[in-house]
């Protein structure tokens, strides 16, 4: 035996787990998408559209403390076809998305807006009034 050893390549070893990189499962186009968000920002507050398609407004919870703010949703999604009467196919699937993210500024969340409308959640989130900086007299 000689100090060198054949080395497989990797798709050799493991066939089976790059064939199914290769082609797409029809889970994956089942699965509700990550939770797709545009953040703008005004002098007063931010402005927030999040993607939830699939979702319901009482199945969408918004949480915000202090600069931080968390978006979490149970989506369903139902796709039948039909060929006259019988159902052939029916894919139903059922599950959670979230996001969250941090502001550089903290929310004032007892006047957050939220809207949902056609599959996208608009939220308003105005800035908190800082007291500002003050100094510290030192003893």
């Amino acid at each position: 035996m000689s100090a060198l050893t054949r080395f497989e390549r990797l798709d050799d070893m493991f066939p089976e787990l790059f064939r199914r990189f290769a082609r797409p499962t029809a889970f994956a186009d089942a699965a509700p998408q990550d939770i797709r968000i545009d953040v703008t920002e005004n002098d007063k507050d931010y402005d927030v559209r999040a993607e939830i398609p699939g979702a319901k407004k009482e199945d969408i919870r918004v949480t915000v403390d202090g600069n931080f703010v968390s978006i979490s949703a149970e989506v369903k999604k139902e796709k039948e076809e039909k060929s006259g009467s019988r159902v052939l196919l029916k894919e139903t699937y059922f599950g959670s998305v979230a996001r969250g993210f941090s502001l550089a500024h903290e929310i004032d969340d007892k006047k957050v807006v939220a809207k949902l409308q056609d599959g996208v959640l608009k939220l308003t989130l105005p800035k908190r009034e800082s007291s500002g900086s003050r100094s510290v007299a030192i003893q």
